[in-house]
């Protein structure tokens, strides 16, 4: 996946709380923490609405002329078009096995 991610104040300071209560034993953890905080910036909203995403992220997630923005239940996702309809595509997302994932985390 890549796409840039877009939380809420609040929502943010949520998943933060949850980011600092994984394992400092567990590599995975210390992984998946390092990944999203090494990246993670605070936008200004201007007078209009609008907030300016950094080079780094823009490059990340292959952001360029054509960009969907999906809402994703607590936050926005922006991804290119071209990784959007990769991702949508019948090789990567098999409605099966989602079904399957979500008895996994408890869904």
């Amino acid at each position: 996946m890549a796409a840039y991610l877009v939380f809420h104040g609040e929502e943010w300071k949520n998943f933060e709380e949850k980011l600092k209560s994984l394992p400092l034993t567990n590599k995975n953890a210390r992984d998946f923490v390092r990944f999203f905080l090494s990246g993670a910036v605070e936008c200004e909203i201007d007078k209009q609405g609008r907030f300016l995403v950094s080079g780094n992220l823009r490059e990340y997630a292959s952001l360029e002329k054509e960009v969907i923005i999906i809402g994703v239940g607590t936050r926005i996702e922006f991804w290119s078009k071209d990784k959007w309809k990769e991702y949508n595509s019948i090789e990567s997302i098999s409605a099966d096995e989602l079904a399957e994932n979500m008895t996994m985390l408890g869904i």
